[in-house]
């Protein structure tokens, strides 16, 4: 889909800082990808009191 869109410039300098994107288009596919996979994230705030969270769980005899 081609759509124009005004970015802000200081937004897009800093993605680019933390990105290994090389070009706008694939900073914004790696933006959009980021958003959908941190909102498809279960809080973890949520699993409390359901089977997803065992409270006797003892991380060091893993």
């Amino acid at each position: 889909m081609r759509s124009n869109i005004v970015l802000d410039d200081e937004l897009v300098a800093e993605a680019f800082k933390v990105s290994d994107a090389k070009t706008k288009r694939q900073l914004i596919h790696e933006a959009l990808r980021e958003l959908i996979a941190q909102r498809r994230r279960m809080d973890l705030r949520e699993l409390r009191g359901t089977d997803g969270i065992a409270l006797d769980y003892d991380h060091s005899t893993s």
